[in-house]
């Protein structure tokens, strides 16, 4: 820095440390004009961050803190209320705004008001610094912002009139242009009126000659109505002879339909009382033989060709029609009876909701209580058991299989149908299509798993 703009910014310091002794009396603060106010409230926020944290009390230094485009629009009251009350404060903000302002500060210190400076700008730099006749620069400031407010308002007033002259003059040219329109379309209008008065003329004569066919065309539709009216007594007669028709064919086709239900339910009846009494012939054979009971059963050989207990997959089940429980108890209730049970199709069917242990003991309990009740053969048929460990023993009566590693429940099913000898009645309980296809070849009577799970829910 020179050394007269050193010179010059100590004088400015001074000027704006000590003011002049006629105005150590008491004088309110002018009021500022809103121009001047914002921009003394921008410049203040401009070099807040720049003074001593020290020297500013708590709601300045939260405002310095802000980015400088926020301190001013949202700490604005604050920092006007402590430029106004508090001098220190004011005098330490003058001096940095007058050092960066240059010589309109310099000039602002000597009370005077450059021709070509910002009236706004001058009277915020007196504002905050206070020279002698501070006032007066913001009085002036203030007239000039008033005459620069009424220029702009009379400048506006002007261009409004200018605006509705132009107007006024375009919508007399519009008017005239669109009376020459209007000529123009009256004189086409006369020239249409002429033409359609000659064709009006030619339009009465053919409206004429179209009455005569119309009058023509009317006595022959009137003679087609009815004939379709005939022909339309005649289609509902028809249709009403054969809806007739049709509800005898319907009652003869009831009464068939029930001749032959009857029919089934004899033969099923006849089939029931023949199997019951091969069963009671057989139990009297072996009474009459005198045959020993038998320790080992044909499902317990193919259980102990079991070397390891491995896994498989799950067949994807296909419901049965065979879903009667009824029919499961007759077909238990013959002699030696041998049931089979497909056991995952039977639990995911049943109880999926719960885990694969669950479902296992769930269903081996309750076919432990089937077996009591039915004194049959019961054998269940699980997929693999590699991840299966410690379980429980099986309930009297029933016997519990997991298939091997390559081998499915279907296929260890199959075997132990064929391992049966031929007569004995042997069930075979899930609802895929495979399987019950499969041993329905080999004599057996395959069930849907509803039935099982019906069963077993009544107890």
């Amino acid at each position: 820095m020179s050394e007269p703009e050193q010179d010059a910014l100590v004088e400015m310091e001074g000027a704006v440390s000590g003011e002049n002794s006629d105005e150590t009396d008491f004088i309110p603060e002018p009021i500022l004009p809103e121009p001047v106010r914002q921009r003394v409230i921008t410049m203040t926020a401009s070099v807040l961050s720049g003074l001593p944290q020290d020297e500013l009390n708590v709601p300045l230094r939260k405002i310095a803190k802000f980015a400088p485009n926020r301190r001013a629009r949202m700490g604005g009251q604050v920092i006007a209320a402590h430029l106004t009350a508090d001098s220190v404060f004011r005098q330490r903000v003058g001096q940095r705004v007058l050092a960066d302002s240059g010589e309109l500060g310099l000039a602002v210190l000597e009370g005077i008001s450059p021709a070509a400076a910002d009236p706004v700008e001058v009277a915020a730099l007196a504002y905050l610094a206070r020279p002698n006749g501070w006032r007066e620069l913001i009085e002036t400031a203030d007239t000039a912002v008033r005459a620069e407010s009424e220029s702009a308002a009379v400048a506006e007033l002007v261009a409004a009139a200018e605006t509705r002259a132009l107007r006024a003059e375009h919508d007399r040219a519009v008017a005239r242009t669109e009376a020459e329109k209007l000529r123009d379309e009256l004189a086409k209008i006369h020239r249409e009126m002429a033409q359609v008065r000659e064709e009006s003329r030619g339009t009465a004569k053919a409206l004429r000659e179209t009455q005569g066919a119309l009058k023509k065309a009317t006595d022959q539709l009137s003679a087609e109505k009815g004939r379709i009216a005939k022909n339309a007594s005649d289609h509902d007669a028809e249709l009403k002879r054969l809806r007739a028709k049709l509800a005898e064919a319907e009652t003869a086709g009831s009464s068939v339909r029930q001749a032959a239900r009857d029919a089934r339910q004899v033969d099923e009846a006849r089939l029931w009382l023949l199997l019951e009494t091969i069963g009671q012939a057989a139990v009297g054979l072996r009474r009459e033989l005198a045959l020993d009971p038998v320790d080992v059963l044909p499902a317990d050989a193919v259980a102990d060709a079991h070397a390891e207990r491995p896994g498989g997959s799950t067949a994807s089940a296909r419901a049965q029609s065979t879903d009667d429980p009824a029919r499961l108890d007759q077909l238990l209730a013959l002699p030696k009876a041998h049931l089979l049970v497909d056991g995952y199709n039977v639990t995911k069917r049943g109880y999926g909701e719960i885990s694969l242990e669950q479902q296992r003991s769930r269903l081996i309990a309750g076919l432990g209580g089937l077996a009591a009740q039915t004194r049959a053969e019961v054998t269940v048929v699980f997929d693999g058991a590699e991840s299966v460990h410690g379980l429980p023993p099986a309930p009297r009566g029933v016997r519990v299989l997991f298939s091997r590693k390559g081998e499915t429940a279907d296929e260890l099913i199959r075997r132990l149908v064929r391992a049966e000898p031929a007569g004995r009645p042997i069930v075979v309980v899930s609802s895929d299509r495979e399987v019950a296809d499969g041993v329905r070849r080999h004599g057996a009577y395959p069930m849907a798993a509803d039935s099982l799970l019906r069963r077993l829910s009544r107890g």
